[in-house]
């Protein structure tokens, strides 16, 4: 358990708390690219309790201010896109994506005031469908070559939701291997095509065994916790007959994101990004290592259960997430249906807004989730001390990192784990067109 000034420490995310400021170092997730389509290419943002307005001018650049319009702060989200930037409607003030103020149309002719006037500006940029803000001061750190945003724009697809409680405490849920056991259990296995939810229910890498039923029926993983130049990676091994092993490796990048196995083929890159110390948006990168995904249809899937314009899920505290006692005693564990997003949100939230950990008791199993608190407090205190944080990269040392690996196999008699997914790793890329040819370009840089 923690102490209640530790657990603020780490979860209070406002300008001038110590995590919000560390947050505000790296590259933060703020909106799909999907919501800057349509006739008006403006959105509201609010990340870590600040108002911005995200915007795309007529000539296609992005930008993203603060919301306030610096004359009488009126709201920059319903300012006209025109003139080279954006509008506001109240006087006519003129701003481009990099702030500055090329009008200032009620003032006298001749006025020299749009020259003194400057707006809050952030860099912007678009990442695998997805527009990633840096909110920090200096330069931000370069982006890792990691498979989610080096594969190919056909190969990964991005969405977007809505959990109304704390960064941390979702962030944990994503780095926990145990609750997979549980909380996604399901009673009986079928064809994972049907819908996103069900993908999870396909079978384990190198068997035909469905990853559900290992999780079902072997609930007691053997965790394991190394500390990477990324964050950390963790391997849950469960023992089954025959000598063999189920391998599960996942792993946390550091500061809010974590990559997991969605299938043999498909990773899942997904942050934890606050809105305000009491909600935060998940958003997620799907990459495929076969063929390309079918985006639309991804999308389709996922708008069953959220709604626009604030991808909102359909089940929620309101509706119990959609809780059936039939199904709880028939089909799955929880009874929250087959989407996998719902439970994981149910837990999230069902912890209150701000977890309170002064009353919990970690068990063996939750070595992953002490292990990172420990590294964020540390990097919280680092920053405030001026020196380095984990993952503040530059470019050579973003060329440097790849993957990080993300397997679901089962393994051999007689091979390590670790010899396992390394094999597995290698294997798939090997076998995937754009992963093989960034194999081989590593193996010529490094010749």
């Amino acid at each position: 358990m923690l102490s209640k000034e530790r657990n603020d420490l780490i979860t209070r995310v406002g300008p001038e708390a110590p995590a919000g400021k560390l947050l505000r170092r790296y590259w933060q997730p703020v909106a799909l690219v999907d919501e800057l389509e349509g006739k008006r290419p403006v959105r509201a943002v609010k990340i870590m309790g600040q108002d911005y307005v995200l915007f795309r001018d007529e000539n296609g650049k992005l930008g993203m201010l603060d919301r306030d319009c610096p004359h009488r702060g009126a709201d920059l989200s319903m300012a006209r896109i025109e003139g080279g930037g954006l509008r506001c409607l109240f006087h006519g003030w003129l701003f481009d994506v990099k702030g500055a103020c090329l009008e200032t149309p009620a003032e006298p002719e001749g006025s020299k005031l749009c020259t003194h006037i400057r707006q809050g500006a952030y860099p912007v940029v678009e990442r695998s469908g997805i527009i990633f803000a840096y909110l920090g001061e200096g330069e931000p750190p370069a982006f890792p070559e990691f498979d989610c945003f080096v594969a190919p724009g056909t190969h990964t697809f991005a969405f977007k939701g809505l959990f109304e409680c704390n960064w941390l405490q979702a962030l944990e849920v994503g780095m926990d291997p145990a609750h997979a056991s549980f909380l996604h259990r399901f009673f009986e296995d079928e064809d994972p095509s049907g819908s996103y939810g069900k993908q999870f229910r396909g079978a384990s890498a190198d068997s035909e065994l469905p990853i559900t039923k290992v999780l079902r029926e072997y609930d007691r993983p053997d965790i394991s916790v190394e500390t990477t130049d990324y964050g950390m990676r963790l391997t849950a091994l469960r023992k089954l007959p025959q000598e063999q092993t189920h391998v599960r490796v996942t792993n946390v990048v550091f500061p809010q994101a974590f990559v997991i196995p969605m299938s043999a083929e498909m990773t899942i890159t997904q942050w934890h990004v606050p809105v305000d110390d009491y909600n935060n948006y998940w958003y997620a990168i799907f990459t495929s290592f076969t063929g390309p995904v079918n985006k639309q249809q991804m999308r389709e899937q996922r708008l069953e259960l959220y709604e626009l314009p604030d991808y909102i899920s359909r089940r929620n505290k309101s509706n119990n997430y959609g809780y059936s006692v039939d199904e709880q005693l028939t089909q799955t564990y929880t009874g929250l249906g087959s989407d996998i997003n719902v439970h994981d949100q149910w837990a999230c939230e069902s912890l209150g807004p701000i977890q309170d950990r002064t009353r919990e008791n970690l068990g063996t199993t939750d070595k992953g989730i002490a292990i990172f608190r420990r590294m964020l407090v540390q990097a919280i205190e680092d920053s405030q001390a001026g020196k380095p944080t984990p993952m503040l990269i530059d470019a050579e040392q973003a060329g440097a990192l790849s993957g990080p690996p993300a397997i679901d196999g089962i393994n051999k008699a007689g091979v390590s784990p670790q010899a396992y997914w390394q094999e597995a790793d290698l294997l798939r890329r090997s076998q995937s067109d754009w992963a093989s040819a960034r194999l081989a370009k590593r193996a010529e840089e490094n010749a």
